[in-house]
């Protein structure tokens, strides 16, 4: 019997990829042992035993990049943080005895390979974005490969070790249809009108939300119709306004659960650049405007976001000038031309078969059907 862990989360950018693998090696591999490390405090911890998967959490933190007293006196416990983590890492796989352990990005991913490389444990690095962290350049000397799923990458880690993969995604957005009748009910909107979805990540965007939020009274004026996920926070802090919002052209939630449904209903998407929505956007194949995170590690969105942007396959709206959506929304929804090549331009960049190719490279270290 195989046994598996993956480590990582913090956001819907390493989960939502983490569970897609886990659920691909149960559904091939039944009997298979899959558990999960995780940060406490973080969404995992949430999100990984709803679907059903035993998780282990650290108490894991990050660079604090600000230059506060506060900040700096949580870098200087960074050393004691991660070797207090990585001990407790390597207790749970004395007593799980994996196979292997598998990174998909972070907090908790860097101790917890660092615990299995020091135990002569196989590791792999599920790396999503077009930049990486740190981390994983850090944990790259050691891993046996590295999945990607962006070109180029040669410059940051040992050339020998990539496998070009794609990101996985989850398994509902694979076999994602446009325009179901059942997508329209589900949000209880027309299937004559032309819709537009904002997401802002899992946790949401403040930016995007504050935009929309600026400009809600002109959309309403439009002969179309707004799908929008505002994030948990944004939402239970603005719900008597944005519930007062609501009506047949317009569909707040705090979070989607039916994405598959999201897209289906959406003609156009502005979101996040986050690589997890850049790879179900290539596969649904919908014209998009992205916003970056600017504060994203590395600034990694932005890179993102400029690989589809150079390519003609999306349009890329920095942060600081995302006052300008509402135009440039309007004149896309406009110009159908453009539109389509978008389309066709980013359904280049789709992997749909990301996950079999990842636990192939997984079962060359472990004995497990693909």
């Amino acid at each position: 019997m195989s046994r598996i862990i993956i480590s990582g989360g913090g956001t819907g950018g390493h989960i939502f990829p983490a569970l897609a693998i886990a659920h691909y090696i149960k559904k091939k591999n039944p009997n298979a042992e899959v558990l999960f490390i995780g940060a406490n405090g973080r969404m995992e911890m949430k999100r990984i035993p709803e679907a059903g998967f035993n998780i282990e959490g650290l108490d894991v933190f990050g660079i604090r990049r600000d230059i506060s007293w506060s900040g700096i006196k949580s870098n200087l416990k960074l050393p004691f943080m991660l070797i207090s983590t990585v001990r407790k890492a390597k207790r749970i796989m004395n007593s799980f005895k994996p196979d292997i352990v598998i990174g998909v990005g972070g907090y908790a991913s860097g101790p917890a390979l660092r615990a299995a490389q020091e135990l002569k444990i196989p590791t792999i690095i599920q790396e999503q974005n077009s930049y990486p962290g740190k981390t994983n350049k850090w944990l790259s000397k050691k891993v046996a490969k590295i999945c990607v799923a962006y070109d180029g990458l040669e410059f940051f880690f040992p050339k020998q070790k990539i496998v070009m993969t794609g990101n996985p995604v989850r398994e509902e957005i694979i076999n994602f249809k446009p325009n179901l009748k059942e997508a329209y009910e589900f949000f209880n909107l027309a299937s004559t009108k032309k819709t537009v979805l904002v997401i802002g990540g899992s946790q949401g965007s403040q930016t995007i939300n504050q935009v929309v939020l600026d400009f809600i009274d002109d959309f309403e004026k439009l002969d179309c119709q707004l799908i929008w996920q505002t994030g948990d926070f944004y939402y239970k802090s603005n719900e008597a306004q944005l519930s007062g919002l609501i009506s047949k052209k317009v569909k707040i939630a705090p979070f989607i659960n039916r994405m598959d449904f999201a897209y289906s209903a959406a003609d156009y998407i502005v979101s996040r650049a986050g690589a997890l929505t850049i790879s179900e956007l290539a596969i649904v194949g919908l014209p998009a405007i992205l916003i970056p995170l600017p504060t994203a590690a590395e600034d990694h969105q932005t890179a993102n976001a400029k690989q589809l942007s150079d390519a003609g396959a999306a349009i890329l709206l920095p942060d600081i000038e995302s006052k300008k959506l509402f135009t440039i929304l309007v004149n896309l929804m406009s110009d159908f031309e453009t539109s389509t090549r978008m389309e066709k331009n980013i359904r280049s960049f789709a992997k749909p078969d990301a996950i079999m190719r990842i636990v192939e490279v997984i079962s060359k270290f472990v004995n497990i059907k693909i």
